[in-house]
């Protein structure tokens, strides 16, 4: 029997589950980018050097490699060119193209949930510094702008007033992959906000989630999420509404099978809003946690899917404790010195995994990708984890020394 392959697009750390998934099954992995020493070519069968971001320079080598399936795991800028290949080569897919592009463009993703009666915050999309400058008369305080096309907060900023707007908007521009951005309502969040993973199998939710998201307000970008909890701080009757609006929003766009991360909130106000849904398991190992959580297997479920073989069938399953992800990193850049965690952690630590090594160089916490290791945590009850996750650095030293 022949060999399936399977097309990985990103070569980031948070491949490597999905390629250990993929080998465990008997897969043989290509990773693709343009950065021949990210660690995930290291454990692929073969590496090719192409800009995920072109979509048929990946179509064309996806047809010169006999590829069976393709996806961008935890890789944003990848999603669009997957599935451009994989409708494209008539391989198992997200989706349709075009509902894929809605769902990866902020401003198309915005207008599509306003035209379809979901609840949305007012948003304008401008391809240009000086239009949007001139639209500002448009906006009311406080307003995030934001790429519409990065991932991993890169070039997002919340703007208070008149007076911040041209930073921000510079800022957002500096990371624009398409050359537009978004500029909307920044919504205050009852409670936390939720980014985490859930699974979807011919257009039918089987596992869904919510989680509580964290941020340090020291970090060099406060809007980095700093962890994760689960379960979340939404109330079921808030969660039961989600679930129906993102199964709406999956039918509607006519979506398939994927793990999809999702990111939600709720207003002070008790209104529910679905803020973005990609084809693509989130980054910081959401699914790797919710699989410790819960013991739902959404990597090797859609690992499998994307070449075509049947899945082991995904079902809802309940949250076998109260589990905390903690994102190490540093406040300032510097040199890493250590880990200390302090013995009065009231917690079982299931994992610790550190990527430096004490003497490396690290940057302040601006984006996913400056984070430098993980804590997986278990609570035996939410007070604690509340009082643990409030102020990790109650218990937890990242120690760093300036340059």
């Amino acid at each position: 029997m022949k060999q399936k392959k399977l097309m990985l697009l990103g070569g980031i750390r948070y491949l490597l589950p999905v390629i250990k998934a993929a080998h465990e099954q008997g897969y043989y992995v290509i990773t693709a980018d343009y950065l021949p020493d990210n660690i995930a070519h290291k454990y692929s069968d073969e590496y090719v050097n192409v800009s995920i971001i072109d979509k048929e320079a990946v179509l064309k080598v996806a047809q010169e490699k006999q590829i069976d399936g393709i996806m961008s795991f935890g890789v944003d800028p990848g999603v669009v060119a997957a599935s451009y290949v994989q409708n494209k080569m008539g391989l198992p897919s997200f989706g349709p193209f075009e509902s894929v592009e809605i769902l990866q463009n902020k401003d198309k993703f915005r207008t599509f949930l306003a035209e379809h009666g979901f609840n949305v915050p007012w948003a304008f999309a401008f391809s240009s510094m000086e239009e949007a400058w001139q639209a500002r008369n448009k906006f009311s305080y406080p307003l995030i702008v934001k790429p519409t096309d990065s991932a991993g907060s890169k070039g997002c900023t919340r703007v208070d007033s008149e007076e911040e707007l041209t930073t921000a908007i510079e800022y957002a521009f500096k990371y624009t992959i398409g050359g537009h951005i978004i500029i909307e309502e920044f919504l205050e969040k009852k409670g936390c906000s939720s980014d985490t993973d859930s699974y979807a199998l011919e257009g039918k939710l089987k596992f869904v989630s919510f989680s509580a998201q964290r941020f340090d307000a020291k970090a060099t970008n406060p809007y980095t999420p700093a962890a994760y909890s689960w379960p979340s701080t939404f109330t079921k009757e808030e969660e039961g509404y989600l679930t129906k609006e993102i199964q709406r929003l999956i039918t509607l766009l006519g979506m398939k099978t994927s793990v999809f991360n999702i990111e939600t909130r709720v207003s002070p106000s008790n209104k529910p809003y679905i803020m973005e849904l990609t084809p693509r398991g989130g980054g910081n190992r959401l699914c790797e946690m919710l699989r410790y959580a819960t013991g739902v297997d959404m990597i090797t479920a859609i690992t499998r899917a994307m070449v075509g073989d049947e899945p082991d069938a995904i079902e809802q399953k309940p949250y076998n404790g109260h589990w905390a992800e903690i994102i190490l990193h540093a406040e300032k850049d510097g040199e890493f010195v250590g880990l200390q965690i302090d013995s009065s952690l009231p917690a079982e630590i299931v994992e610790e995994d550190l990527w430096v090594n004490p003497g490396d160089f690290v940057h302040g916490f601006e984006a996913a990708n400056d984070a430098i290791g993980t804590l997986v945590l278990r609570f035996d009850n939410a007070e604690e984890l509340e009082k643990a996750i409030a102020d990790p650095k109650q218990w937890l030293n990242v120690i760093i020394r300036k340059p």
